[in-house]
């Protein structure tokens, strides 16, 4: 086993230069007899890193010991990130040093980091999308064989998977997963590498309560035997009940830590933000207005040459909010995209105001009403290297107000760019800045206010407050929930229950393609929800409408 060490910064100019090296075998305590990497205690003492002239990092102090949970809170663009990149060597740090059990380590890499024993599940992927689940896992294992490595590999998935409860196909290309289950495939690989310290970055994401409830067993299984977790959640009741400490970061810096039975969620998030959050946001009642989208028996094929949707019927109205909830990879991404005219269908219609828009393309969609908040916010909601003003006006830049026959009208775009910064209050240094250098909060409110300033028929946004801190989250919601009342419907797809509840009129519930059910808010549960998401259907005592039955108007 090859190991790390930190020799003394002048001693060795590779260090801030990113030279490859080659770790010296080392028989230092650190290393066990048989091997195997062992944390009794991981200390990072002032941590500090900065990118040009914005600090990410500051004199930051962490220690976990074996057996704990550390919980890792902040704002998006608080540093967490940063900091566990240092820590899993994807980033080397401008000052201060990393320990384990009382030894100053080298991480220069990845490598460094698994020898030592440190897994890390990334919020965005790390995976190579053109290969399989197995050929993926393959490529980061050592002991993995020279011939066959992948169905060596495949074998142990399934035998992984099995033991905790992790349905992989070791055979499926990553290009065909949905994003829950290649979040899926990154908690497996890091665990079958026997990861001692664990990062997870917002790993329950795509999981239902029960599930949820399963990893949690899992990682409380783990840490009795001595394992340690950093588990980075924008959700602070997850926080309360797995964790034993809590770390919080703004602007870089310590905020503040606790001992998890000390505080509460409230406590939590204004250490983030500075200041009070309303958790519970009020839903008025509302008089349903006309129809605007009628989606009758919808056929969706996949990207595995197998149907996704599978005779699908649902309406939405004006003044509502209609939530999907289910696991991903059931078949919302592919109904979202049928919708919006970025998927065909093969059965089925989609009649938006009594119009039939069944396989239009995504430009004529849009032309008709219907806007598009995506599930993954920077592959398919901005183009990173464009401009903030540019990215305020795709899909709409060929209307009058934007173009003058061959040239755009770059003074009405960046005013109206502009205007959208300061209604959905966008925090960005200017309009000329570009995008892909704003925090994913601030990236969403850009999306949302582009989407919504069109004032469209029909909003569908999927996950909109996916991976944002609690700030942001309440400030989305306060969006659509205003626009709700405007007269704008929402078709909202969300993995997030406590959100479904808060902010959906009706809740159908997806599982292999199908509704199970279409259940008024009023009168769900989020067991009952929580148990159609697995599979199982309602009763009609429950006031759900299983599949294939009709919706009666007094349920629409």
């Amino acid at each position: 086993m090859r190991r790390r060490f930190a020799a003394d910064p002048e001693q060795d100019a590779a260090r801030d230069c990113h030279k490859t090296h080659s770790p010296v075998q080392s028989e230092h305590p650190l290393i066990e007899e048989k091997g195997l990497p062992k944390i009794d205690v991981l200390e990072m003492v002032d941590i500090s890193k900065s990118f040009h002239t914005t600090r990410a990092n500051h004199r930051v102090n962490l220690r976990i010991a074996a057996g704990e949970i550390l919980g890792l809170l902040g704002e998006n663009g608080a540093g967490k990130t940063t900091l566990m990149n240092i820590l899993y060597g994807l980033i080397l740090p401008d000052s201060g040093e990393i320990r384990i059990n009382g030894h100053t380590v080298r991480i220069d890499n990845p490598r460094d980091a698994i020898e030592l024993g440190i897994g890390m599940v990334h919020q965005h992927f790390m995976l190579i999308e053109n290969h399989t689940v197995a050929e993926n896992i393959a490529l980061g294992l050592s002991d993995a064989p020279f011939l066959s490595p992948s169905r060596n590999v495949a074998r142990r998935l399934v035998q992984f998977g099995r033991r905790f409860g992790l349905k992989i196909n070791p055979q499926e290309r990553i290009w065909q997963l949905s994003a829950g289950e290649q979040q899926r495939v990154e908690i497996v690989k890091a665990l079958v590498k026997g990861a001692d310290l664990l990062i997870l970055d917002e790993p329950t994401s795509v999981l239902t309560p029960q599930e949820t409830e399963e990893l949690f067993a899992i990682l409380r299984r783990m840490t009795a035997e001595g394992h340690s977790v950093i588990f980075i959640s924008h959700k602070l009741e997850e926080i309360l009940s797995i964790c034993h400490r809590v770390l919080v970061l703004r602007k870089g810096e310590v905020a503040g830590k606790a001992e998890t039975r000390d505080v509460d969620k409230r406590e939590l998030a204004r250490m983030m933000v500075g200041r009070e959050i309303i958790f519970r946001l009020e839903r008025s009642a509302l008089q349903r207005g006309e129809l605007v989208l009628d989606v009758r028996d919808l056929v969706v094929p996949g990207d595995r040459q197998q149907l996704a949707v599978r005779g699908v019927g649902f309406q939405v109205f004006r003044n509502e909010i209609l939530g999907i909830a289910g696991v991903s990879g059931n078949g919302q991404r592919e109904l979202v995209e049928a919708v919006t005219g970025l998927r065909r269908s093969s059965g089925g219609e989609v009649l938006l105001g009594g119009q039939n828009i069944t396989n239009a393309s995504a430009r004529v969609v849009a032309s008709r009403g219907i806007s598009h908040v995506p599930e993954e916010r920077i592959r398919f909601g901005i183009v990173p290297n464009l401009f903030v003003y540019e990215n305020s006006v795709l899909k709409q830049h060929r209307k009058r107000l934007f173009s003058r026959v061959l040239f755009l009208n770059f003074g009405s775009i960046r005013r109206y760019a502009s205007d959208i910064i300061e209604s959905f209050n966008v925090s960005v240094p200017t309009i000329d800045t570009p995008v892909k250098n704003l925090s994913g909060g601030n990236i969403q409110k850009l999306i949302l206010g582009r989407e919504i300033s069109g004032q469209p028929a029909l909003l569908v946004a999927a996950h909109p407050t996916y991976g944002l801190d609690v700030g942001a989250t309440e400030y989305i919601r306060r969006q659509l929930l205003a626009r709700r009342e405007e007269g704008l419907a929402v078709l909202l797809v969300s993995e997030d229950l406590e959100e479904i509840f808060e902010l959906c009129d009706r809740i159908a519930v997806m599982y292999e393609g199908r509704f199970m059910g279409i259940v008024p808010t009023a009168r769900a549960t989020m067991e009952e929800i929580g148990l159609m998401m697995a599979g199982s259907k309602p009763g009609a005592a429950d006031g759900a409408v299983p599949e294939g039955q009709p919706v009666e108007e007094g349920q629409r």
